[in-house]
C-alpha cells in the first residue's frame, strides 16, 4: 500500500448570534470601563449562546462547514473527538451526539477529552497518531466546543471580560506522505494547578438532597498566576517541538495560538521574535472560547487564505492545570 500522510483537509466554525459588547458588560460591572477592558485584554466583544442553542448544536454547525469544505462523505468518518470542558452533559459524551446527528457508522470510534484550552491541540494529535496506527480510519472529525457563558459569573471581572461561546471543527484525512502531521509536544506545570478552575464533580460537588439544593458554580481564575504560567512555559513547549523536528523558529511559516488575551499573544510573539504577519488573531472580536478558540482561528485563517500550501504550521495552546501543547503540520 502506498504510504500516506495524515493532515488537515477541512475546517469550519460557528459563533452564536448574541454579541456582548464591552459597554453591555460594564453595565453589569460598573467599576469597569470599555477602555479599561481593551487596555488590559484587547477584547471588544464576546459571543453568548442564544436561548435555542446548545454546545452540541454549535458543534454540529461547525462540523457541517468542515465536512463541506473537506468534500468527504460522512460514511468515511471513522473517529470523532470532541474537546470541551462545558459539554452538554456530564455524560454521555458529546461525541455520541455528533455521531447520532450525522448517522455515522457503528465502527466509528467516539471520544471526549478535557485538557482545557489545549483541547484542540490534544485532539488533533490523538486523531493524527491514531490514524497513523490504524489505516482503516479514513477520516477523523475533531471538534472544539464551549459554552463558557453558562459557567461565568457575569459580575466577575476576572472571568466575564474573557469568556465566550463558540465551536470549531477540523477534518483530518489521508494526504500525500510529504505533508500532514509531523510531531507534537506537551508539557505540564502543575505547581499552580488550581489557579483556573470550576469546582464540581464527584469529589468537590456536595451531594444534594433535593434538586433545589444544587448551587450554581462559576469558573474561577487567578489572572496573575495564569499570565506567569503562559509567558514562562508557552514559548518553551514550542521551542521543544521545533527541537524535535530540527527546525528553527524562522522556518515556521504560520502560527495559530489559543486566543486567550490579545496582549498575551502580542507579548508571546514578541518574546519568540515571530513577525505579526505569521499569525492570525480574532480574540479582539470573539473573546476566549476555550477549546474552540484555536479551531475558530484556524478556520478563519484558512478562509482568508492566510495559510499557504507547503507551509510549516504550528498550532499551540495553554490550558488550566497548567498544560501546554504544540503540534506541527506541513500543509
Amino acid at each position: 500500500m502506498k504510504d500516506e500522510g495524515v493532515g488537515i483537509i477541512g475546517t469550519g466554525h460557528y459563533l452564536p448570534s448574541k454579541i456582548q459588547s464591552n459597554e453591555e458588560l460594564c453595565e453589569l460591572i460598573p467599576e469597569l470601563t470599555p477602555e479599561w477592558i481593551i487596555s488590559k485584554t484587547g477584547i471588544k466583544n464576546r459571543y453568548h449562546l442564544a436561548a435555542n442553542e446548545t454546545g452540541s448544536s454549535m458543534a454540529i454547525e461547525a462540523c457541517k462547514n468542515a465536512i463541506t469544505n473537506s468534500g468527504i462523505d460522512t460514511k468515511e468518518i471513522g473517529l470523532v473527538i470532541v474537546a470541551s470542558f462545558s459539554q452538554d452533559y456530564l455524560f454521555p459524551p458529546m461525541s455520541a451526539k455528533i455521531h447520532s446527528h450525522f448517522g455515522l457508522q457503528k465502527d466509528c470510534q467516539i471520544l471526549d477529552i478535557n485538557t482545557n484550552c489545549v483541547g484542540l491541540v490534544t485532539a488533533l494529535t490523538v486523531a493524527s497518531e491514531r490514524m497513523k496506527c490504524d489505516t482503516s480510519i479514513k477520516n477523523a472529525l475533531v471538534i472544539g466546543a464551549e459554552v463558557l457563558s453558562k459557567y461565568t459569573n457575569p459580575k466577575d471581572k476576572e472571568t466575564a471580560v474573557f469568556f465566550s461561546d463558540g465551536a470549531s471543527a477540523v477534518v483530518v484525512g489521508r494526504v500525500d506522505e510529504a505533508i500532514g502531521f509531523r510531531s507534537a509536544k506537551f508539557m505540564t506545570d502543575s505547581s499552580t494547578y488550581e489557579s483556573v478552575r470550576m469546582r464540581g464533580g464527584g469529589s468537590s460537588f456536595p451531594i444534594a438532597e433535593k434538586s433545589e439544593d444544587l448551587k450554581v458554580l462559576y469558573a474561577e481564575q487567578n489572572g496573575l498566576a495564569t499570565w506567569k504560567q503562559a509567558v514562562t512555559n508557552f514559548p518553551v513547549v514550542i521551542q521543544k517541538l521545533l527541537e524535535k523536528e530540527n527546525l528553527k523558529i524562522d522556518e515556521i511559516d504560520f502560527f495559530i495560538f489559543h486566543q486567550a488575551n490579545g496582549f498575551l499573544i502580542d507579548y508571546l510573539i514578541k518574546k519568540m521574535k515571530v513577525p505579526l504577519n505569521k499569525t492570525y488573531t480574532n480574540v479582539e472580536e470573539i473573546g476566549n472560547t476555550g477549546s474552540a478558540s484555536i479551531g475558530i482561528a484556524l478556520s478563519e485563517a484558512y478562509s482568508k487564505s492566510l495559510i499557504k500550501k507547503g507551509s510549516n504550521l504550528v498550532i499551540a495552546g495553554v490550558g488550566a492545570g497548567f498544560n501546554f501543547g504544540a503540534c506541527l503540520f506541513k500543509v
